[in-house]
């Protein structure tokens, strides 16, 4: 990985940096840890500006959910495999899960207020997990009549 801000989280913050590899590992918590955790999908494969923005603000996030949420950045390459799974169409995104499941997901650069609010009642055991589109909402069949 040879990105600046990234390269500084998991430098300064301590942030684990997940991919295909060991992303199961990391969402499956060691006993005493928490089952919730925060992935950062930067999309620093393709520089967008808000990444810097949400980079600066994730451990801020983290230090007010301590021992409630976990952190962890999901390497520039992995992003493509892995964005399907959690839910996350946009970059930057923020992606709550519970376990490995995703629960709430934070697109771009948001007020820190709405921050607290969505990753509150993401972290609510209640809050229903994210699931992917059912498929195609009308079906056509064709049939071909008796007189042809």
């Amino acid at each position: 990985m040879d990105h600046p801000v990234l390269n500084a989280l998991v430098a300064r913050a301590g942030l684990l940096l997940v991919d295909e590899s060991n992303i199961d590992a990391f969402l499956a918590p060691a006993a005493g840890e928490c089952s919730n955790a925060l992935l950062f999908f930067s999309g620093a494969a393709a520089p967008r500006p808000e990444s810097s923005d949400v980079a600066t603000i994730l451990p801020e996030i983290l230090r007010a959910f301590e021992g409630r949420l976990r952190g962890a950045i999901v390497a520039p390459e992995a992003e493509a495999s892995l964005k399907t799974r959690f839910q996350v169409f946009v970059a930057p995104s923020l992606c709550v899960t519970r376990g490995a499941a995703p629960v709430a997901v934070l697109p771009k650069i948001l007020d820190w207020a709405d921050y607290l609010e969505r990753i509150e009642a993401a972290l609510d055991p209640q809050a229903p997990v994210l699931t992917a589109a059912a498929g195609p909402k009308t079906v056509f069949t064709f049939s071909q009549g008796a007189d042809r």
